[in-house]
């Protein structure tokens, strides 16, 4: 039971920090959400802002123009969180991965193994909740800026809602949340 139960949160964990990592890495955090016709498809994320031609499938993305500049807080802090989200849980997969049963490190010593398992769902618990506090923040702040344009009868030409990435970010670190449960809480 301990082996299946290390092997599905192992699995759960490593599919959870891939989405962790293509959300940092994405750029479609927000994407147009006007309810006119479009000629073009706009997706804005942590490092770049691309257009998609609908007509023609071209698309060019423009870098926002260096990592120290001035950016809005939700893109700064998004960033940091998402960043170190991704370095706890590759942290936690690589003692997860070591702590693992069925790999023949520290064989002789099983009580070593369980604490890297547990220890694992502990830093994947870390990453985690500042993964969800990043794309959470992201998208009650993306949410924020629409519901004040509107209240305010304000149209700008286009209007943004939450895109891929902020999903993908949010679903990699309940999975990773989940897996750390699974570590801590149900591993004996």
């Amino acid at each position: 039971m301990s082996a299946a139960l290390q092997m599905t949160a192992f699995g759960l964990a490593l599919l959870s920090t891939l989405f962790l990592l293509l959300a940092t890495c994405t750029d479609c955090w927000m994407v147009n959400a006007d309810d006119s016709l479009e000629v073009s498809h706009k997706c804005r994320g942590l490092w770049r802002e691309c257009v998609t031609n609908m007509q023609d499938g071209v698309r060019t993305c423009d870098q926002y123009d260096s990592i120290l500049a001035d950016h809005p807080v939700k893109i700064v802090v998004t960033r940091t969180l998402l960043i170190a989200a991704d370095l706890l849980a590759g942290l936690a997969l690589t003692t997860l991965l070591l702590g693992l049963d069925c790999i023949k490190f520290l064989k002789e010593d099983p009580y070593v193994k369980l604490k890297m398992c547990y220890g694992a769902g502990v830093i994947l618990g870390i990453g985690s909740i500042l993964g969800l506090v990043g794309s959470v923040w992201y998208a009650v702040d993306v949410y924020v800026e629409r519901a004040m344009l509107v209240s305010h009868n304000i149209f700008l030409g286009v209007h943004y809602d939450f895109g891929w990435s902020c999903w993908l970010g949010m679903a990699g670190s309940t999975g990773c949340l989940v897996a750390s449960i699974l570590l801590t809480c149900c591993l004996h």
